[in-house]
């Protein structure tokens, strides 16, 4: 299934990306508009004169060898992504350790602990997070740990751990919450089961049955949760790269569409298609580990 998928993906991309309104060669000469012959030259050279589906051909045809084409720039478009995946990649690394540490760890407590402090605390804090804005809390960061504390630079132009931990952070907290709340729903699910409490009628110990046994079982929605965050966080996030200042795909992605550069905003779309399939392909084979009577189906 991810053959036609990517080819149904990569046509629908390809043809949203080539069918935005506005030139493509404005702004290219200064102040003044282009001359007839620079935009004859320009159509022509990125075949932008032929038909919709010869030059969706002609792309695919070079996808097949690895070249995503040259941007309007005369860039490399794999080129350009080989320089940014690296920042995107390790803002993403920070959001999936806080994600899986403090979103898994959060739900486990919220769910052992139903109807207590901590679980209502976890519900609040969660509901919180994930009513407020990305861009709102990257801001209120900025100004509480950046700019009164002093704590983390406020932002991260050179894209070095130390600058994106507070981005990363920012960006993975609305998936902790999610998580949480995946997390604490499965878990509260689980323990009311017959099997945890027959576990516990044998005598088993407490820490075993909900550990082994309802903690395994629970685990299922949010693993999907955190595979499809991790392809979306891998995408690079748009507004928390432009609030932070980061050189990374999202922000890559915006400039491409403000500047209707469609072989690199195809590009790097297309990448990120590939990634979301990995992905989920990857959260298939780790249901299967999990839940063994997955792999009998």
């Amino acid at each position: 299934m991810m053959i036609p998928t990517f080819l149904g993906a990569t046509f629908i991309i390809f043809y949203l990306s080539f069918a935005m309104p506005g030139d493509p060669t404005a702004g290219r000469c200064g102040e003044r508009p282009c001359s007839q012959a620079y935009v004859k030259w320009f159509t022509e050279h990125y075949g932008l004169d032929k038909p919709f589906i010869v030059q969706y051909g002609m792309y695919m045809k070079n996808l097949l060898t690895g070249d995503l084409g040259i941007n309007y720039y005369n860039n490399s478009v794999v080129h350009e992504l080989a320089l940014r995946y690296p920042t995107t990649l390790k803002m993403a690394i920070i959001a999936i350790t806080c994600e899986i540490l403090i979103g898994i760890g959060a739900g486990i407590l919220a769910g052992i602990r139903r109807g207590k402090f901590i679980d209502s605390l976890v519900t609040v804090s969660t509901l919180v997070v994930i009513a407020i804005p990305v861009f709102v809390l990257g801001s209120l960061a900025q100004m509480v740990f950046g700019i009164k504390l002093k704590w983390l630079p406020v932002t991260a132009a050179e894209g070095t751990w130390h600058q994106l931990l507070m981005p990363g952070v920012v960006l993975g907290s609305l998936y902790v919450a999610y998580v949480a709340r995946l997390t604490r729903t499965a878990l509260v699910e689980n323990l009311r089961s017959d099997y945890v409490r027959t576990a516990h009628a044998k005598g088993m110990m407490p820490s075993r049955a909900i550990g082994v046994h309802a903690l395994r079982n629970s685990l299922l929605p949010s693993i999907t949760f955190i595979g499809a965050s991790f392809g979306g966080l891998l995408s690079g996030a748009i507004v928390t790269e432009r609030v932070f200042n980061i050189n990374g795909i999202g922000f890559l992605i915006y400039r491409s569409i403000s500047q209707r550069d469609g072989t690199t905003l195809v590009g790097a779309i297309v990448v990120i298609v590939i990634i979301y399939m990995v992905m989920t392909l990857l959260v298939d084979i780790l249901y299967a580990w999990l839940d063994p009577r997955m792999s009998h189906d």
